[in-house]
């Protein structure tokens, strides 16, 4: 029997957690030990969790503060990190999971693809792209709604999730699983909410993601001390306004000296450059009926483009590309949509 620690993080996570526990008391053939790190719950999230056996531990606010605190109270040789909201979809998909990684050498982490679970229709094409972009296991693409199934000794080796700011720790934790092993997609899916995109909006929501992802690699990090509210709580969250986010951007830009200006340009210039391949990922997704599986689009980015986009003078085309494309497309376009929508609601 196959044994696995299975840390949740949770923060008024009450509707979520029965179908979550669900999931977990089907799983074949594994031992599991359920941590629940609460990070300060007002619902009856502990009660529930306590209900359903797993241990409940009391942790400081912040996912990876959360997850850190019920690593650390972990008794098995391999931890699952889960976020409340993901959960497993095949009865043996945790016992295979383990046997995949236990071939593997120390340093590798596994994770999985998504399933979007939605409650509302529409922007059928972005879900689609989200779980085939999850399942690629490209760089950037791996986050915490994937779960992160690992090594025990090697979590500690990594110093565990990074609390510096109350989120990103997924993706500092998959840079540095890439800087010093590797990653494997696990077979399987979680299936995981769209409640976030449904409530903020699908479109608004990725392209803060975006945002988020620019700021992080160009070290824009004014932006998340400035933007008190560019992650919610799951509670919180409502209908997305982009333009706020923009004008945030470009003022942390704005008070850049000139070298620092310049080296922003660079790092968002090759950060554009290395994720071209979504452009041509999306073309695969749109055509997937007709192309079965295959992705000559992606195949012909990295064999033939990827090598010319490795060089300088790609970053810095790709550097105007993106900043033009931003100030004169996508920023007026949701200023426009933005005002005429709160013109509509007339006065509050």
């Amino acid at each position: 029997m196959k044994r696995l620690s299975v840390i949740i993080p949770v923060l008024d996570e009450a509707e979520q957690l029965p179908v979550l526990f669900d999931a977990l008391a089907a799983q074949r053939g594994v031992d599991l030990e359920i941590i629940v790190a609460d990070g300060g719950s007002h619902d009856a999230s502990r009660l529930i969790a306590a209900r359903f056996g797993a241990e409940v531990i009391a942790a400081e606010t912040g996912r990876a503060r959360q997850m850190n605190a019920g690593a650390a109270r972990a008794h098995h040789d391999w931890l699952l990190f889960l976020h409340a909201d993901s959960h497993p979809t095949g009865a043996d998909q945790l016992a295979e999971a383990l046997v995949i990684l236990e071939g593997e050498p120390p340093r590798t982490a596994g994770h999985f693809a998504l399933r979007f679970q939605r409650q509302t229709r529409g922007h059928g094409f972005l879900y689609r792209y989200m779980e085939a972009k999850s399942a690629s296991n490209r760089r950037y693409t791996i986050n915490g709604d994937q779960g992160l199934l690992i090594r025990r000794d090697w979590f500690r080796e990594l110093d565990g999730f990074d609390p510096a700011l109350p989120f990103l720790e997924d993706q500092r934790m998959a840079a540095a699983i890439h800087a010093q092993g590797r990653w494997l997609r696990l077979p399987g899916r979680l299936t995981t909410s769209a409640r976030r995109f449904e409530r903020e909006g699908p479109r608004q929501r990725y392209l803060l993601m975006a945002m988020i992802m620019v700021a992080h690699v160009t070290g824009l990090t004014g932006f998340f001390s400035e933007a008190s509210a560019v992650y919610r709580r799951q509670g919180d969250t409502e209908r997305l306004l982009i333009t706020p986010y923009f004008r945030l951007l470009r003022d942390q830009v704005g008070q850049l000296d000139a070298d620092s200006r310049k080296a922003f340009r660079q790092r968002l210039g090759r950060f554009a450059a290395d994720q071209a391949w979504q452009v041509f990922f999306a073309l695969d997704v749109l055509a997937e009926p007709l192309l079965r599986g295959r992705r000559p689009a992606t195949t012909l980015h990295d064999r033939l483009l990827s090598p010319l986009l490795a060089h300088p003078i790609a970053a810095v085309l790709a550097a105007r590309l993106v900043i033009m494309t931003s100030l004169t497309v996508i920023a007026p376009w949701y200023r426009w949509r933005e005002r005429r929508a709160l013109h509509a609601a007339g006065p509050a």
